[in-house]
């Protein structure tokens, strides 16, 4: 199986659609917002024609009132690479979400589920300690954390402080008992490492082209599905930028560069827990690509 993950913005579909022109492939989906239906250009899903060049899996996947996680993903994606396996082609999972890759490739950590109630009580303590007070009650609570969790990472502090206030044990202990779908030699891992001024200009051209493909139009016909604001598909960057922008609240040049600060924000954020979560995959630099093209030929 071949891996590719990158940012928003990498061109990661363009990759695999290269990709195609040498080996008999199948893609599945590993994007947690492309895996619902509408918002077509919002997610930068592949284009109709392009999946019609190159069948795509779990895109356009489930309505945006349905709730889809983890523990799907992974069922899905096990359904899929035996499909495509038992058709004589080579799985190829391609997207941006890293956690998804993680769970594939290493395992998935059977962990309960942690009360909303819990959960927000422990982000606003997070929020009042600051992260260094925050994480030195961490080490209270659980010690074993020390030199596994770095002193600056938030969300993973708060997840281990969750889960160890919630189970009883240790993240570190529940990781132990991972559940492992592959093992490691099975996949072939390449991550699209852009250079941060090249992935700048990308996200900037990219918000361009969303408004002229009247990306407009559809968040007022998204907006008319009436879905939950805490349902994970109404949390598509663009959506309530655009809404607001509807309502004239604010004007289409600060709705854009409002777009481009959020689009580049989630980009960093993806970069930075590839950065800690993802060093063993091999890194491409795009002014590469067409070299490793060539070797495939």
């Amino acid at each position: 199986m071949i891996s590719i993950v990158g940012s928003t913005g990498a061109g990661k579909t363009a990759l695999a659609l290269n990709l195609s022109k040498y080996l008999p492939i199948n893609v599945i989906s590993a994007d947690s917002r492309q895996v619902y239906k509408y918002m077509d250009i919002g997610t930068a899903k592949p284009t109709k024609e392009q999946r019609n060049q190159l069948t795509h899996y779990l895109v356009d996947y489930v309505n945006p009132d349905e709730k889809y996680n983890l523990n799907k993903f992974i069922i899905d994606s096990n359904h899929y690479i035996d499909k495509i396996n038992r058709g004589k082609n080579i799985p190829i999972i391609v997207g941006g979400t890293g956690l998804y890759f993680k769970a594939l490739t290493d395992g998935l950590v059977k962990i309960p589920n942690i009360p909303m109630k819990t959960r927000n009580k422990i982000r606003l303590m997070q929020k009042k300690l600051g992260q260094t007070g925050f994480y030195n009650k961490l080490l209270k609570l659980d010690p074993l954390i020390k030199n596994k969790i770095e002193k600056n990472d938030i969300q993973r502090s708060i997840r281990a402080y969750e889960i160890k206030h919630q189970t009883k044990k240790s993240i570190i202990e529940w990781f132990k008992k991972t559940k492992i779908f592959f093992s490691s030699d099975e996949f072939i891992k390449l991550y699209i490492d852009y250079p941060r001024e090249m992935l700048i200009n990308r996200i900037s051209l990219r918000v361009d082209d969303m408004f002229r493909d009247a990306v407009i139009e559809e968040v007022v016909r998204f907006n008319k599905l009436k879905v939950k604001k805490e349902n994970s598909s109404n949390k598509v960057i663009g959506i309530k930028e655009i809404t607001n922008l509807l309502n004239k609240q604010c004007t289409l040049e600060q709705t854009k560069e409002l777009i481009v600060i959020k689009t580049r924000q989630y980009a960093k954020r993806q970069v930075t827990w590839a950065r800690g979560q993802m060093q063993s995959w091999q890194k491409i630099n795009p002014k590469n690509l067409s070299l490793i093209l060539k070797k495939l030929k």
